[in-house]
């Protein structure tokens, strides 16, 4: 909770940090990078967690709540990790809000022919509310 948020694509700047998001080239679980952003990248809910079922490549944002939905939701709800309330709650959250996290994030299309995902909270538009217009002469991200 006193973590200080950095922004930056610098090597040098990332290499201090403890835990890297979305940045980097670079998946590592055990030392807390969490990038998608790689060719070779192919990770997916189902093959980090064999018995849950969606295929959907998992964004940055879905790397995170794979490794620490649980936990998360455990510690708000101040149940065990392993409780049927909280594997619910990690699975519903997963199927109906961070997959299409995940899917808009990766470029895939929701539909060809039936569904890939539900669409649910159209989060990409939010998100892009909070950048600047293009034609907005202060271009400052931070702002958002």
């Amino acid at each position: 909770q006193d973590a200080e948020v950095v922004r930056t694509r610098d090597p040098q700047r990332l290499a201090q940090c403890d835990v890297v998001v979305d940045v980097g080239g670079e998946y590592d679980p055990g030392r807390h990078r969490y990038d998608h952003h790689q060719r070779s990248f192919t990770q997916s809910m189902q093959s980090l967690k064999p018995s849950k079922p969606w295929t959907t490549k998992l964004s940055s944002a879905g790397l995170v709540y794979c490794h620490f939905g649980s936990q998360i939701l455990a510690g708000l709800l101040g149940q065990p990790e392993d409780s049927p309330v909280v594997t619910a709650l990690y699975d519903k959250l997963y199927e109906n809000f961070v997959e299409e996290i995940d899917a808009i994030d990766n470029g895939i299309a929701q539909t060809d022919g039936e569904p890939r995902y539900a669409l649910t909270t159209n989060l990409s538009t939010r998100v892009g509310h909070l950048n600047p217009c293009w034609n907005d002469p202060d271009q400052d991200t931070e702002v958002g």
